[in-house]
């Protein structure tokens, strides 16, 4: 797992263990939430996106999302099984060192990657150039 890119952003909250746990929290779901969906369908379709709140999420409803995750990943049979929770496993372990509100600058942090998480997923994860890789340790 790859996370020192995230140094690269300037924004103060994503320097804090929570703004950095708000923001692993927003790739895991909305990982999970593309995986709701078939391939070629909205992703306003899935369950977990009509049960987010953006812009007015607070800190407990993140909470209650996240501890989903691994009963979501079963159900939905998602792949990469072994890195989403590796990823929800660090995101929670971030958000437990420093207890704060989201507020504002949360729910933008919070949108911005589960908006990009694909990519960000990627970038944590260090995509294989070999398809034939990415199953490996992933289920």
């Amino acid at each position: 797992m790859i996370l020192n890119w995230l140094d690269d952003f300037s924004d103060p909250y994503l320097k804090t263990s929570s703004g950095q746990g708000v923001f692993l929290s927003g790739i895991v779901l909305g990982m999970v939430t593309r995986y709701q969906v078939n391939k070629g369908e909205n992703i306003d379709s899935a369950p977990m996106y009509k049960q987010i709140m953006f812009g007015k999420m607070q800190r407990r409803d993140l909470l209650r999302h996240l501890s989903r995750v691994p009963e979501l990943i079963r159900a939905y049979d998602i792949p990469y099984k072994y890195y989403l929770q590796q990823l929800s496993g660090k995101a929670g372990e971030l958000l437990l060192k420093e207890s704060s509100e989201m507020g504002v600058d949360g729910n933008f942090v919070f949108s911005v990657s589960f908006l990009n998480a694909v990519e960000y997923f990627w970038k944590i994860f260090k995509k294989n150039e070999d398809k034939n890789d990415l199953g490996k340790g992933a289920n």
